[in-house]
């Protein structure tokens, strides 16, 4: 138990803890092929992406319930992947106008020695308190 909060303190060294920062979704397995960040204010847009990434699948992905008047959705999509990943979201910088935030990301730690990485096209919707600030996002490589 030790060892876990470790790592999550360890990983977030880039910028500040978000606080209040929620996964409300995640799947390995979409029909987005490029990495892409987003924010989501309205249920017409949450729609329309999971209708995007339901084309592809039967049954579709069901579509989570969301306040948009007390929170606001920040979507990641990573593209290709080779092995599993993890995202990590850090604070870098904010302001009264926005807030900017720094995505890494780490490769998920294997339970065992495989030579076959296996590709992914995974998708991580988080929610946050609404924020009425610009929100940027700088990826950090490692």
């Amino acid at each position: 138990m030790l060892s876990c909060k470790a790592q999550k303190e360890g990983a977030a060294s880039v910028g500040e803890e978000i606080e209040d920062l929620v996964l409300v979704d995640h799947d390995n397995f979409t029909n987005i092929d490029s990495f892409e960040t987003r924010v989501i204010r309205d249920t017409k847009s949450l729609r329309k992406f999971y209708s995007q990434i339901n084309q592809t699948r039967k049954p579709g992905l069901p579509v989570p319930t969301v306040d948009f008047s007390q929170h606001i959705l920040v979507l990641l999509c990573l593209g290709e992947q080779r092995g599993e990943k993890i995202p990590v979201l850090s604070k870098l910088k904010e302001t009264d106008q926005g807030m900017t935030i720094a995505l890494e990301v780490l490769e998920k730690e294997k339970n065992g020695e495989s030579t076959v990485q296996p590709i992914y096209f995974p998708f991580y919707l988080y929610k946050l308190p609404l924020v009425d600030k610009t929100i940027t996002f700088q990826r950090v490589d490692q």
